[in-house]
């Protein structure tokens, strides 16, 4: 196992129990930000390059063997604040996958971090369903709050659809054949993800990386293995 990646340390199978023993972290990603997003020592771009570096190395490994995560999220990412070692955690709902994709439940990833084609009832997905929750990890870690924030999966995804704009047949190919098309969602023309985010927010190479891994159509996401050779991790 690479150290982007949770380690197990022991087993211990009891009478009527299992118990894990994992190796310890003091943060995980969430509280990590809560609690050093304003200390400017701390939080660095720099610092925010080697997480996002440590992160989309590890979904690369999964990737590569097969693995969706498919709830990738900062509260199961853990970090060392000492060493600023990041390692991916919690595969509960981690699955393998194959090809040609198998259909697969919808019912995946914390409603913040979801793809908006699965909010929209496609259920044959890959790697691009944990890509764009990697996009929506590296736009929290710079702009200190979740991209969208929606209380409900409609309200979820009328707040990306005023974003990109409401889907159509060019933007999302197919759209109109997924399960849960309406024809008379509301029509956005989308103010666009750099306008969205705020420039000022984000340096130019990270808001370059982000709109390559958080496209609308989930075919030209970037994979992890091509996010790495950004020029944004070349320190």
């Amino acid at each position: 196992m690479i150290k982007s990646l949770h380690s197990l340390k022991e087993i211990c199978i009891g009478e009527k129990k299992i118990e894990l023993y994992l190796e310890y972290f003091p943060y995980d990603l969430k509280k990590f930000m809560d609690e050093f997003k304003e200390n400017s020592k701390v939080y660095t771009n720099k610092t925010l390059k080697y997480i996002m570096l440590q992160i989309m190395r590890a979904v690369d490994f999964l990737h590569s063997r097969k693995i969706l995560h498919r709830d990738l999220k900062p509260q199961n990412i853990l970090i060392c604040n000492q060493t600023l070692t990041t390692k991916i955690a919690d595969f509960g709902l981690s699955r393998v996958y194959s090809f040609p994709v198998r259909p697969y439940t919808k019912e995946v990833l914390t409603l913040w971090y979801r793809a908006p084609e699965l909010m929209l009832g496609l259920n044959n997905y890959s790697t691009d369903l944990d890509m764009w929750s990697v996009g929506c990890i590296l736009a929290e870690l710079y702009i200190k709050r979740p991209l969208f924030i929606g209380d409900s999966e409609i309200d979820q995804l009328f707040k990306i659809f005023r974003v990109y704009g409401t889907p159509n047949e060019e933007t999302l190919p197919g759209y109109k054949s997924f399960p849960d098309y309406i024809p008379n969602f509301p029509k956005w023309k989308g103010e666009g993800l750099k306008k969205y985010v705020g420039e000022n927010k984000m340096d130019s190479l990270a808001l370059d990386l982000l709109e390559k891994i958080m496209t609308l159509d989930p075919c030209k996401r970037i994979t992890a293995k091509e996010a790495l050779k950004h020029v944004i991790f070349i320190f």
